[in-house]
C-alpha cells in the first residue's frame, strides 16, 4: 500500500452561495433565508443500517425537534417497493421526530447523535430546539453491499449477484425518491427544503482476501495500490452524481459535501486518498474507538464483532457532526488526525513521526483505550506499541522499546536496537492485540442450562506480566496462537480469578468457525478493530452519554470527542531528519 499523501492542506474556495443554500448561514441578513427542514442523507452498508446496535440507547423522541419519515430512518426494505421506492406508501413519508427503533436485528443508528449534535451546536439562537432549522435523516442502503449495488449501476440487481443477495435492489433510487417526499413534506409545510451534508459509511464489502479492493461480486481482486485508486476514484464520482441529482430534485445550489468515516482495510485508506483529491469529500476519522456490538444483546444473543454497539453509533453521530459544523459553519480547512513525516533521528535508534493535529496536544491515551502492544519475544520489547509497527525493506518487523510523545504534535518511537545502515523502514499504524493472557491448563465443558447457549470454561495460568481483561469500554477477544486450521478467537463472556489463575468463560457458538480452544495453548486478548493509543485534545462536549449500562464501565458518561489517529500503512520513513 503507498504512504499515505502528506496532509494536504484544502486551498480551494468555499463558495458562501452554498453554505446559504445548504441552511447552515444562519445569521438575520442570509438571502435567501436558510431552509427551516434540512436534509441529513446517509448511505452504507451495516455500520450505516445499525446492524445489532442492541438494545436501543436513544428511546425517546429528539429533544431539539429533529426528524424522520414515519417508516424511519432506515427508509430502503425489501420487498414490492425495493425497487420502484416512487410506489411507497404516502403516509410512510409524514414527518414525526427523531428517535431510534429496532427491526429485527437492526437497532441504533448513527441518526440521532448526528442530528442531535449539529442542532444542539448551531450558533446562537438556531440551537435551541424552538428555532428552526431542524434536520431530517434518511438512509437508503443495506448491509453488506459494495459500492456498486448502492449506486445508480444498482448491481444488486445483476443476474450474477448470488441468490441470498438478491433483495430487489433499488438503494440509490430509494434515497433520491427519499428527497422527492422531503419535498412534498417541506412544501406542505409552508417550508423549504435543502440537503445539508451527505454521510458514506460504506467500503467493507469491497475489501479483497489479500488485502486489495473487490470492485463487484463477479470480478477479481485489484491488488492495492490500484484497488484503492479504483475505489478512491469511483467514491469521488459517487459523490458527484448524488450531489447533482439530488439537487436536481430540492433545486439548491452549490455541491453538497459528504462526509466519509474510515473503514478497516485497504478501502479505508482509499477514502482517505478520496478526501485527498476531492475538496467536497472530507474524511471524519477512524471508528476504531467506538464499543462494538460483541457487547450487543439481542434475541438472546450477542453481535458480531464487526458492527457497533448501540452506543457506538450515537457516539459516532455526535463525532460526525462535529466535523460537518466545523467544516460548514466555521469554514475550518478539516483534516483528520494523521501523518505528516516520519524520519530516522540522529544514531539511528528512534523515528519521529510528525502529525496533522486537529486540536493540539496529542495524547498516548491508555485510559479510554487499554495500550495497544504485542510482545517482540525479548521481554521489554514489542513487535506494536501504542498502535505503531516498523517493518524494513524486506518485511521484517522492527521491535520497539518504547512510544511516547516529543512534542505536542509528534510522537517518538525508540527501536530495541540501532538500525542497521543502509535499511530502510516503514511505519504503520493500527493493530488489534493488547496482550498476552497465558496458558490453557484446563477446558472445561460446562453442562448445558434449557434456554441458554452451551458454554466453556478456560482455565489458564498467566504468563508474564498480567494484563486486565476487564475493560471499561465492555468485552473483548481472546485468541490462540495455533497454526490457520486451529485458529480459533470468542469473545470473553465472563471472567473470575481462581487459586491464582484465570478462568474465563466463552459461549460455544461464537468460537470461530467453531474451532475449539485446547489445552496447552496459549492465548493473546485483542479488541474487535484494529486500533492504536493516539488521539488529539478536542474539547468539544457531547449533547449524549452512554446509555447501555450492560456492559463496561462508561454508563452515564458523556462520550469523548476527541479525534483519534486515522489507520495507516507502510509510511515511509525517511534517512534522516533535518
Amino acid at each position: 500500500m503507498p504512504p499515505p499523501s502528506p496532509s494536504s492542506p484544502r486551498t480551494c474556495f468555499r463558495p458562501i452561495l452554498a453554505l446559504v443554500l445548504a441552511g447552515l448561514a444562519i445569521q438575520g441578513h442570509a438571502d435567501p433565508p436558510p431552509p427551516a427542514l434540512q436534509g441529513l442523507w446517509l448511505m452504507g452498508q451495516s455500520l450505516c443500517e445499525g446492524s445489532e446496535s442492541l438494545p436501543l440507547v436513544t428511546t425517546t423522541p429528539s429533544p431539539w425537534g429533529n426528524w424522520m419519515f414515519q417508516r424511519g430512518v432506515r427508509t430502503w426494505a425489501s420487498g414490492s417497493w425495493a425497487a420502484r421506492p416512487e410506489g411507497r406508501p404516502a403516509g410512510d413519508f409524514v414527518l414525526v421526530p427523531l428517535r431510534a427503533s429496532m427491526n429485527g436485528g437492526t437497532g441504533e443508528t448513527i441518526a440521532n447523535g448526528l442530528a442531535d449534535h449539529l442542532k444542539a451546536t448551531l450558533p446562537g439562537a438556531a440551537s435551541q430546539p424552538g428555532q428552526d432549522p431542524h434536520y431530517l435523516v434518511a438512509y437508503a442502503g443495506q448491509g453488506g453491499r459494495g459500492i456498486e449495488e448502492l449506486s445508480i449501476a444498482d448491481q444488486s440487481a445483476d443476474p450474477r449477484t448470488p441468490q441470498v443477495k438478491q433483495h430487489g435492489g433499488g438503494y440509490y433510487a430509494t434515497s433520491l425518491d427519499d428527497a422527492r417526499r422531503a419535498v412534498v413534506q417541506a412544501k406542505a409545510r409552508g417550508q423549504d427544503f435543502a440537503i445539508t451534508a451527505l454521510v458514506w459509511m460504506q467500503g467493507e464489502a469491497n475489501g479483497g482476501p489479500t488485502g486489495g479492493v473487490v470492485p463487484c461480486r463477479w470480478e477479481a481482486e485489484l491488488p492495492a495500490p490500484k484497488g484503492q485508486e479504483w475505489y478512491r476514484d469511483r467514491l469521488v464520482s459517487y459523490r458527484k452524481q448524488w450531489s447533482d441529482d439530488l439537487r436536481a430534485i430540492t433545486g439548491q445550489a452549490g455541491e453538497i459535501p459528504l462526509f466519509t468515516y474510515q473503514t478497516l482495510g485497504a478501502a479505508g485508506h482509499a477514502q482517505l486518498m478520496a478526501a485527498d483529491l476531492e475538496p467536497h469529500l472530507y474524511m471524519v476519522g477512524p471508528h476504531y474507538m467506538v464499543p462494538s456490538a460483541i457487547n450487543s444483546r439481542y434475541a438472546n444473543r450477542h453481535g458480531d464483532g464487526i458492527h457497533l454497539a448501540a452506543d457506538g453509533e450515537r457516539w459516532y453521530g455526535e463525532q460526525i457532526a462535529k466535523v460537518v459544523r466545523r467544516v460548514l459553519i466555521e469554514k475550518e480547512d478539516w483534516q483528520p488526525l494523521r501523518p505528516k513525516r516520519a524520519a530516522l533521528e540522529e544514531g539511528r535508534t528512534s523515528v519521529r513521526v510528525e502529525f496533522t493535529v486537529p486540536r493540539p496536544p496529542l495524547v498516548l491515551d491508555e485510559t479510554c483505550l487499554p495500550r495497544q502492544q504485542s510482545t517482540a519475544g525479548k521481554p521489554g520489547t514489542f513487535s506494536s506499541l501504542a498502535g505503531f509497527q516498523l517493518r524494513n525493506q524486506s518485511g521484517a518487523v522492527i521491535a520497539l522499546e518504547a512510544a511516547k510523545l516529543s512534542s505536542a504534535t509528534q510522537v517518538r518511537l525508540k527501536l530495541a536496537a540501532p538500525l542497521p545502515p543502509g535499511d530502510q523502514i516503514k511505519v504503520s499504524y493500527g493493530v488489534p492485540y493488547f496482550g498476552a493472557v497465558g496458558r490453557i491448563t484446563a477446558v472445561r465443558l460446562i453442562p448445558t442450562v434449557e434456554g441458554q447457549p452451551a458454554t466453556t470454561e478456560l482455565v489458564v495460568a498467566p504468563e508474564g506480566s498480567l494484563i486486565s481483561l476487564r475493560l471499561a469500554e465492555g468485552t473483548c477477544y481472546i485468541a490462540n496462537q495455533a497454526p490457520a486450521a486451529a485458529a480459533t478467537r470468542a469473545p470473553i463472556r465472563d471472567l473470575r480469578e481462581e487459586d491464582g489463575k484465570i478462568v474465563i468463560r466463552i459461549e460455544n457458538r461464537e468460537l470461530r468457525n467453531q474451532v475449539p480452544f485446547l489445552e496447552g495453548q496459549t492465548l493473546v486478548a485483542h479488541r474487535a478493530f484494529s486500533y492504536g493509543n493516539l488521539r488529539d485534545s478536542d474539547p468539544e462536549k457531547a449533547v449524549y452519554a452512554f446509555g447501555d449500562r450492560g456492559y463496561g464501565t462508561r454508563a452515564g458518561q458523556p462520550y469523548p470527542l476527541w479525534n483519534w489517529c486515522v489507520l495507516f500503512n507502510s509510511f515511509l520513513v525517511d534517512e534522516l531528519s533535518p
